[in-house]
């Protein structure tokens, strides 16, 4: 009996030592992010960095597209939604019914790169070429200077916020309501290097995305805003300055003004070293 009562004395003890335990300590600090796919390289690439200064935060960066992550941090289920476009009101609407305020970070800018394969002989297009082969009216590549083959078109998915920016400022010549959409013959890829992959595969292929996914397996087609324009490539100098055609801003989004490990994590994006990896992973860093 004596032996019994030490046994579960020590039983005791050891579960209120454990009880008196620091809650933090027991339990690891863990961000989700989750969002556009232009982005998620550089997503990673903050968050290998940031591990090397916090140790003990699991920082998970998975893509989907810009909607999907707006949507999961509507939803409560990631902490930071990285959006290649601005968030919506009506999504702003939804995520006040959840109790909160989604708060907007400008963390980059990025042009987005019209890509062709390597043999096609097409260097330039006007963005009004840009529009009538992505709305099926051009459909020959000899229409623009090329050879004798079908044109054959790659967008981003639905989703996506690079397929909006495409379908608004290119498309739609900037009218957001407008009726435009892309052809029915458009193959909708489910990532930026899915296009990237099949681009670098088909001669007959364009397709279009973030300029961090830029490599000699593609050629990037420079664009003039209209015929009178000069052809301006996608480079960090030229998105900067705004004279690529095709330049827009790139968002990280949290629910309300973040806090602890979150706030940190926005924190060291606007660092000297965040920035800088902006600039290493080819997008344009703000500051």
């Amino acid at each position: 009996m004596r032996l019994r009562a030490i046994v579960w004395g020590s039983i005791f003890v050891l579960a209120l030592g454990l009880g008196f335990a620091d809650p933090a300590s027991a339990q690891s600090k863990a961000i989700q992010i989750k969002g556009s796919d232009t982005m998620v390289n550089l997503g990673q690439a903050w968050a290998e960095a940031f591990n090397k200064k916090h140790t003990g935060v699991n920082i998970a960066v998975t893509g989907g597209g810009s909607g999907t992550g707006l949507t999961a941090l509507i939803n409560g289920t990631c902490d930071i939604a990285e959006s290649s476009r601005a968030i919506e009101p009506k999504e702003i609407e939804k995520a006040k019914t959840k109790g909160f305020t989604p708060k907007e970070f400008l963390v980059a800018l990025d042009g987005i790169a019209v890509v062709v394969h390597p043999k096609n002989p097409v260097k330039n297009l006007t963005a009004d070429q840009l529009r009538e082969i992505f709305l099926g009216n051009i459909t020959n590549w000899k229409s623009v200077g090329g050879a004798d083959k079908p044109i054959v078109i790659l967008s981003r998915e639905f989703n996506s916020g690079t397929h909006i920016f495409f379908k608004e400022h290119i498309l739609r010549r900037g009218i957001v309501k407008g009726p435009e959409e892309f052809s029915p013959s458009a193959l909708m890829m489910p990532s930026s290097q899915a296009i990237a992959d099949e681009v670098a595969g088909n001669e007959n292929a364009v397709g279009y995305y973030g300029m961090g996914y830029i490599s000699p397996k593609q050629k990037v087609i420079a664009v003039a805003k209209d015929a009178k324009s000069p052809y301006i490539e996608p480079t960090l100098p030229n998105v900067k300055s705004k004279i690529y055609p095709i330049s827009r801003p790139l968002f990280l989004y949290t629910s309300g003004e973040p806090k602890g490990v979150v706030k940190d994590f926005i924190d060291f994006v606007f660092s000297p070293e965040g920035q800088e990896l902006v600039r290493k992973i080819d997008f344009v860093p703000i500051k």
